[in-house]
């Protein structure tokens, strides 16, 4: 019992903490690492009890803090799809926040190159000085903000890593960190393995989803000890973004409060769909000397399996990040960090302008056959990222939440959704569209025959 007590506890990490192995994808543990294939429901308090086990080390006790860590609802989902691929079933899924297109020609040239001239030792621990110049190159170009390579520049084994060490190195027990919803499911698990509380702000519809100044001031005003804002930007899974006016306005009420910081993750910061042509606004543009930056090379370059990313801070941050990440992984990796370098100064940008167009068609296939069906419907349409959160609210019951629309969905239709409450929008279900036509042709086929069956 007590061996199963020790797996449980690492499947929770494990959803939570970023490796280079990568074991979580988007909220989805990695089955045939940290899950029981054949016990997809189980509950969270639920223990096998095996008859067999006839150890009784119950006085070897856990770490406290990981009663108040949860895995992810959508477990349930992704164990159920590797069960069924498993019995040699097909499964449309739309639940991996992934690119279905290649890396580009010259990412996988690079690697190539770095694998044939055997760049395949251990680089500096904040990366390569090739990268961390690259980065700070591209940021001061498209984004107008100023980083020392030498600095103010960790490379690490992908942004989620990145996330999670900015957290730890500004938060701990008593503070409060400030996480608006929707949000991405790691970010309050994050929060609560540094011993902070995390503090959940509703947006809402009629704002687009957007954090509002006012619910930034509210939020400051009746909490003490706020250390930290998660600020996703465009949002993962609402697809919003705040443009320019928007995040100068929170800007300007953070200013009244010195002792904040802000983790602005920019992970979707490329894939903007505006028609005026507006980008996405970096925060460190308006509040630099306390804006941690957090970007990486998965969504826009398609890299997901490199696992590379970075965060760009004040020096003094930096440092204590590359610190603690010098205790967790050291370097990412040789051939990840050379095939960066080339994304970020051989690919050319009508080459990405190109995906990110493909991108708004398949956006724009969902929306219109999401407008079709009979009492779905989408508060906002996305303006970045690759997500859609649509309502369907009207189909759910006492007996038939978000969650178990989505396990019905998948046992019954072979279609693999994520339940909205696993972002902290209830009544909801996020689909990707980053995959290809045909699938979400099959998958729109299928959601629309499930409801008409309901």
């Amino acid at each position: 019992l007590s061996c199963l007590k020790v797996m449980k506890s690492l499947n929770i990490l494990y959803s939570i903490i970023v490796c280079s192995a990568a074991v979580q994808v988007d909220g989805f543990l990695s089955l045939s690492k940290c899950h029981n294939s054949r016990r997809p429901f189980l509950k969270n308090t639920e223990i096998h009890n095996n008859a067999d086990d006839s150890s009784n080390n119950d006085e070897i006790e856990l770490n406290p803090i990981l009663s108040s860590v949860k895995p992810s609802k959508t477990v349930e989902i992704f164990s159920l799809v590797k069960e069924l691929q498993a019995q040699g079933q097909s499964v449309t899924s739309l639940c991996v926040g992934e690119p279905d297109f290649s890396p580009p020609k010259a990412v996988l040239e690079a690697a190539q190159k770095a694998l044939v001239d055997n760049d395949t030792k251990y680089t500096a621990l904040t990366g390569t000085i090739a990268l961390r110049e690259a980065i700070a190159a591209d940021l001061k170009k498209r984004k107008g903000i100023h980083y020392d390579p030498n600095t103010e520049i960790v490379v690490s084994n992908g942004a989620k890593q990145a996330v999670y060490q900015g957290i730890l190195a500004t938060v701990g027990v008593g503070d409060k960190v400030l996480i608006p919803a929707p949000y991405w499911p790691s970010y309050p698990e994050m929060v609560r393995l540094t011993g902070a509380e995390p503090i959940i702000l509703q947006t809402e519809a009629k704002d687009g989803f957007q954090l509002t100044p006012k619910i930034l001031q509210d939020a400051l005003e009746k909490h003490d000890n706020v250390k930290l804002l998660i600020f996703c930007n465009p949002s993962n899974p609402t697809g919003c973004v705040h443009y320019e006016e928007r995040v100068k306005e929170l800007a300007e009420v953070l200013q009244k409060h010195p002792k904040v910081w802000v983790l602005a993750d920019e992970i979707y910061e490329r894939l903007i769909y505006s028609e005026d042509g507006a980008t996405c606004p970096a925060f460190a543009a308006h509040l630099p000397d306390r804006t941690m930056t957090v970007n990486g090379f998965s969504k826009a370059y398609a890299m997901t399996g490199f696992r590379l990313g970075y965060l760009a801070a004040p020096a003094k941050l930096a440092k204590a990040v590359a610190t603690l990440q010098s205790q967790f992984t050291s370097c990412a990796g040789s051939v990840s960090q050379a095939a960066g370098v080339a994304a970020l100064t051989q690919v050319p940008e009508e080459e990405l302008q190109e995906k990110f167009t493909e991108m708004k068609s398949k956006r724009d296939y969902v929306l219109e056959r999401l407008e079709k069906m009979p009492h779905v419907q989408v508060d906002v349409p996305p303006q970045g990222a690759f997500y859609i959160l649509p309502d369907i609210s009207h189909y759910l019951t006492t007996e038939r939440d978000d969650t178990k629309f989505c396990v019905d969905l998948l046992q019954n239709y072979k279609l693999a959704l994520v339940p909205g409450s696993a972002f902290g929008a209830s009544g909801k279900i996020r689909i990707s569209y980053a995959t290809s036509l045909e699938e979400l042709v099959t998958a729109m086929d299928k959601l629309e025959k499930y409801l008409q069956d309901l």
